[in-house]
């Protein structure tokens, strides 16, 4: 008997908000695909999903599976859950299903399908990564600035495990999902005399933008991003 084909996992990034940043190999992989996999518990929750279902209008007649990402730092509770998600995953994958995994922005850069793609991978599966537009190179081209020229350094830091110590890295600093930390990053930014500045859901209908520590709120949600120069 001939053995069944197993499918393939894609993790497709989608960039940050904006439909028209979608790159053409994502739309390719979107409409090829058996199956969508959202981290969320629904469409609607979903975020990436609101981005492309548009855009692509293939992806309203996908199959969808939904894998439950937990937001804590508990190691325990992370390594039952993403067991779950794998066995979710793999269940499509043996059935000859290939599953692409929609993530926010580049798949590469602190995203959850990480998690997915390393153990898929280890089981044998054939997978592939399709790099979606950061948000803070879009946040970037908004704010009308480049991140980097020459020997500038630039650093990419995950603001929910701390800002202090990266305010004083040299060149520019992006603090992602800062939302937070916007009342400490506002205080060492004008004790530096540093150029800052924010970006919400960028490329989404709720954006907003403001520029300089005087003109930033101090309360943002999940998906804010500050650049201080």
């Amino acid at each position: 008997m001939e053995e069944q084909k197993k499918g393939k996992l894609y993790g497709v990034g989608v960039g940050p908000g904006d439909p028209e940043l979608l790159t053409l190999k994502a739309v390719r992989i979107l409409k090829e695909c058996d199956i969508l996999a959202l981290p969320a518990e629904s469409k609607e929750a979903c975020t990436a999903y609101g981005i492309v279902k548009d855009t692509v209008e293939q992806v309203e007649k996908k199959d969808c599976i939904y894998l439950q990402f937990p937001m804590t730092m508990d190691k325990e509770i992370l390594e039952n859950s993403h067991n779950k998600i794998v066995e979710q995953v793999e269940e499509k994958l043996k059935a000859g299903k290939d599953v692409a995994f929609i993530t926010l922005g580049d798949t590469t850069i602190y995203s959850t399908f990480m998690y997915l793609y390393h153990k898929i991978k280890e089981f044998g599966y054939d997978t592939e990564i399709i790099n979606g537009i950061p948000s803070f190179c879009a946040i970037a081209a908004k704010l009308g600035i480049s991140l980097g020229e020459a020997d500038d350094e630039i650093h990419i830091i995950p603001a929910t495990y701390g800002v202090l110590n990266a305010c004083n890295y040299d060149g520019t600093k992006i603090f992602m999902k800062a939302g937070r930390k916007l009342d400490e990053i506002k205080e060492i930014s004008n004790e530096n005399n540093s150029y800052l500045a924010m970006v919400e859901n960028c490329g989404m209908e709720d954006e907003k933008i403001a520029v300089g520590a005087e003109n930033i709120e101090s309360s943002a949600g999940y998906y804010t991003t500050v650049i201080m120069k």
